[in-house]
């Protein structure tokens, strides 16, 4: 069977022959695929031509508007968003659900705590960096780099299940943070830029959901990999299985649209200038320092990654069983992508302020976060680091298990609502690609430095009670700045979006097409032709 281009030039026809009989809807979708990736052009019309040993030839003619509408989603927020998503989902989805195991899968908690504040500590660094490398290099190489380490870092804790030598697991931790503050940055950017004024609550949750799906699935495999076992670490087919899932994570950063044909809700595209310059990069991220909205930011960004060294350490390693801490995760991964959805959809439809919406979504999670963290301060008091409790198992303990369980579960609904909040602002912020890579980066630099100091002060053994009350007051320091930030800084209407109306008000509607270079104004810089890298 061959599928050919119809009324194309001979020099432009592409053939891929199918060895397989009669053709069915997945061989189109092949040749739509392959022509994405190849940068053809999808032909008005396919031509199939079935031919069989004594048997007559045959054209049958077929519509193209099941492959045209293919590749126009291609191109839309929520395919993009959705890929990097899965993206996200197979790569920190499942560093997630190894680390909400608490000691990454192992009996103490030392290697895991020292690997962690390595991976934070470089994080911090390439997190601020890597908005600006993003702009350099762009989505594939940054993202493809950046999701590389994922595998590397948990080879190195199969290593030390084997071997009990730290050195190779700090190190990979450290290479990680570096791919990390890639990923992060370049994801940032692309989710706070890509989506319409009154669709990012929709699109950040959307993203949310997808990547926290990789912690619920995560969860599960060390669950069924472990349920018989009665060893205090889990077993090596755990790893295996999270290495693959991440290797494949890493090759779907190669599917991903460039940014400059991406194409909005509202049929604008996303603001895009020519790729930076390291020295204009280096200096636009020191200016971040000096940025009023950014130090109004820095608690949120600190307190957002903080909580996870006493929740995965402190509670769910702490109280319960290997089996019990993986399934555990799976109910906390899952809150993530209920907490994230809810706070989307209330930040996009509460009111028809945008401003008006960001005070609602700040002071509902003030008054969440002071009831969840009381919570966790009743159930702390019966514990600590000197006086722990027995081991709770799900199928053993009875009543005992269902307290803890609801308030870890708690946990990740505030952690997903709270970190969905936080990326709403910046993404109302501005709607330039280039800035939001960089406030991404920014907000991923600052959270991974607040990391990395908790994992070591935890290290350090200060008592679960202190630790708790950190977290708390950290999280609470942060909402009236956030509301402070969103009365001074946020807008009902984008720069963008006034550029985009009034423009089409002078243009007729023929006018927009086929323009192979477009003016882009930066909201913070003159006017700069658009071109190809």
């Amino acid at each position: 069977t061959t599928l050919r281009r119809s009324r194309c030039p001979a020099p432009l026809t592409k053939t891929l022959t199918l060895l397989t009989p009669p053709p069915s809807p997945s061989h189109f979708f092949c040749v739509h695929f392959f022509g994405v990736l190849g940068g053809g052009v999808i032909p008005s019309k396919l031509i199939l031509q079935v031919s069989a040993m004594g048997a007559d030839s045959s054209s049958v003619p077929l519509s193209s508007s099941f492959i045209t509408s293919l590749r126009k989603r291609y191109y839309t927020p929520f395919f993009q968003i959705t890929l990097i998503g899965l993206v996200c989902f197979c790569c920190p989805g499942m560093f997630n659900a190894l680390n909400g195991m608490g000691a990454g899968g192992q009996i103490s908690s030392s290697a895991a705590n020292n690997a962690n504040t390595a991976l934070y500590a470089t994080f911090a660094v390439f997190g601020l960096l890597g908005g600006g490398i993003y702009n350099i290099l762009g989505p594939h190489v940054t993202l493809l780099f950046g999701c590389s380490f994922y595998v590397l870092y948990v080879g190195s804790f199969l290593y030390y299940n084997h071997h009990t030598e730290q050195t190779f697991v700090i190190v990979a931790g450290a290479l990680l943070g570096l791919g990390a503050g890639l990923l992060w940055a370049g994801q940032g950017a692309m989710m706070t830029a890509y989506p319409t004024e009154d669709r990012k609550g929709m699109y950040i949750s959307l993203f949310w959901t997808v990547f926290n799906l990789g912690g619920v699935v995560g969860g599960f495999i060390p669950f069924a990999l472990n349920y018989h076992s009665s060893f205090a670490r889990v077993n090596d087919g755990t790893y295996i299985a999270f290495m693959i899932i991440m290797s494949i994570g890493a090759l779907l950063t190669l599917a991903l649209a460039s940014p400059h044909k991406v194409i909005r809700d509202d049929g604008s595209r996303v603001t895009l200038v020519r790729y930076s310059k390291v020295s204009l990069e280096m200096w636009e991220i020191l200016k971040l320092f000096a940025d009023w909205k950014m130090l109004l930011l820095v608690p949120a960004c600190w307190a957002s990654n903080y909580f996870y060294t006493y929740q995965f350490n402190n509670v769910n390693d702490a109280l319960f069983t290997v089996r019990t801490r993986g399934l555990n995760n799976v109910f906390y991964w899952g809150a993530q992508m209920a907490g994230s959805i809810s706070v989307g959809y209330l930040l996009d439809h509460c009111s028809t302020s945008r401003r008006r919406r960001g005070y609602v979504g700040v002071i509902l999670l003030a008054i969440l976060s002071t009831a969840i963290w009381g919570g966790g301060l009743a159930n702390q008091l019966r514990y600590s680091r000197n006086k722990p409790l027995a081991k709770i198992d799900f199928k053993d303990s009875g009543s005992k298990y269902g307290g803890p369980f609801v308030l870890y579960f708690c946990y990740g609904l505030l952690d997903s609502m709270y970190q969905t909040l936080c990326y709403w602002v910046i993404g109302v912020l501005t709607d330039n690609l280039q800035t939001l890579s960089r406030y991404s980066g920014f907000y991923k630099g600052v959270q991974s430095a607040g990391a990395a100091v908790a994992w070591q002060v935890d290290e350090h053994n200060v008592s679960f009670l202190s630790e708790l009350i950190l977290n708390w007051g950290l999280m609470t320091f942060s909402f009236p700045l956030l509301l402070i930030l969103i009365s001074l800084a946020v807008k009902d209407t984008t720069p963008s979006q006034q550029h985009h109306e009034s423009a089409f008000q002078k243009e007729a509607p023929g006018n927009a097409e086929g323009k192979d270079e477009a003016d882009v104004k930066d909201k913070s810089g003159p006017v700069e032709k658009r071109s190809a890298p």
